[in-house]
């Protein structure tokens, strides 16, 4: 096992940009490199109809590509910080990209028209299957949770 990689997935919401940020500051204090993986699908892509499986490949890798400059041009152009755009399922991908790493680092919510209470349908699923320690980053960072949202909820267990 790779003791010095840290895997966060980014899918371009604020969310996701935020789980990227805390990733770049963990992998600084750490002396450790940060792998950023976007999981895309070609089948139900929202954006085109007519747009091939290059094409959103194309499309993940820039937004990507974007997310990790913003990060970089607030904290530092000398993190390393890999790239890498896969096709599948997100919880997959990541627990897949993950199985080589110390930590993966995901938003409590993405793109999803569905809400969940405290995360998302991707982030307890990396939660459940993931085989290193899994950090979730709220979706409201520095904010206070409302007092009908619980703060902590346990999804799962591994023994």
């Amino acid at each position: 096992m790779n003791k010095h990689l840290i895997v966060v997935g980014v899918d371009g919401s604020d969310s996701g940009r935020r789980a990227l940020e805390w990733a770049a500051q963990e992998a600084a204090d750490r002396d450790t490199a940060v792998q950023a993986v976007m999981a895309w699908s070609w089948e139900g892509v929202e954006a085109s109809d007519t747009a091939s499986p290059q094409e959103e490949r194309r499309r993940a890798a820039e937004l990507l590509d974007q997310q990790i400059r913003a990060v970089l041009a607030v904290h530092g152009a000398h993190l390393p910080i890999a790239a890498e755009a896969v096709e599948g399922s997100p919880a997959e991908v990541l627990t897949g990209a993950a199985r080589s790493a110390d930590l993966l680092v995901l938003g409590s919510h993405g793109h999803s028209r569905l809400r969940h209470t405290v995360l998302g349908s991707v982030s307890e699923a990396c939660i459940r299957k993931a085989i290193c320690p899994v950090v979730v980053i709220p979706s409201r960072m520095g904010e206070p949770v409302p007092d009908r949202e619980p703060a902590l909820r346990t999804v799962g267990a591994h023994r």
